[in-house]
């Protein structure tokens, strides 16, 4: 009966990795792209695109393990979900009260230390943001609310 189950388990397991995900990302039109419409300083631009844009953007770069399903499938469904809260790749066609709304969002997320996911920490060092570059994105987000300059 063991057997039975490991061997069926196995199949599906080998079945499943048939079942695609869609990896493509669309091209990049700098002119709305947050950072580079911004002229972010290239330290904030560092820090954005370590710990944000792999969810956040259509800059997305998926490692190796993303091709084994069914990590494939939630990590799929995590990007899709990041770039309907806030995708940084098409910033400007966003309407300044959408704007103010997703960096005020921004703001308790990055203070409570709840993005980027502690999940994505694990396997992303570069993603993992001291409490200074944490305090650094902060005052570049407020200040751009401060200044409605977004």
């Amino acid at each position: 009966m063991v057997k039975k189950i490991v061997f069926w388990s196995l199949v599906v397991f080998a079945l499943i990795q048939f079942v695609p995900i869609d990896r493509a990302n669309k091209p990049i039109d700098h002119k709305v792209n947050f950072v580079d419409a911004k002229k972010t300083p290239e330290k904030i631009r560092t820090l954005i695109k370590g710990a944000c844009y792999d969810c956040h953007s259509n800059e997305t770069v998926y490692p190796k393990y993303s091709y084994i399903a069914p990590i494939s499938w939630s990590i799929k469904s995590h990007v899709n979900e990041g770039r309907e809260h806030l995708n940084f790749s098409i910033w400007q066609t966003y309407n300044s009260d959408l704007k103010a709304s997703m960096l005020t969002g921004i703001l308790p997320t990055l203070q409570a230390k709840t993005m980027p996911m502690p999940g994505y920490i694990v396997y992303h060092k570069e993603a993992n943001l001291s409490d200074a570059e944490r305090k650094l994105l902060t005052n570049y987000f407020e200040e751009m609310l401060k200044s409605k300059s977004y």
